[in-house]
């Protein structure tokens, strides 16, 4: 039971972190098509959005390992 409160975990946090990471690139997208001239700072911003929203996952990963070798 704790192997698959573990996958669900990760699994859900993977998805979220696609769905965020879809917005946070397609927005850049946007923006740079608006504002050319603004497109390395649209660049670096989008690298720091995606860099935080994948946290989420690796922290998901982190506890999903605790789950599995701590109380198996």
């Amino acid at each position: 039971m704790i192997y698959i409160a573990a996958a669900i975990a990760v699994g859900c946090a993977a998805l979220a972190a696609s769905f965020g990471n879809q917005t946070v690139i397609a927005k850049t997208i946007e923006a740079m098509t608006r504002q050319p001239e603004m497109k390395g700072y649209f660049r670096t911003t989008m690298f720091i959005g995606v860099g935080l929203i994948e946290a989420v996952p690796i922290i998901a990963v982190v506890f999903g390992f605790v789950l599995v070798f701590l109380f198996s």
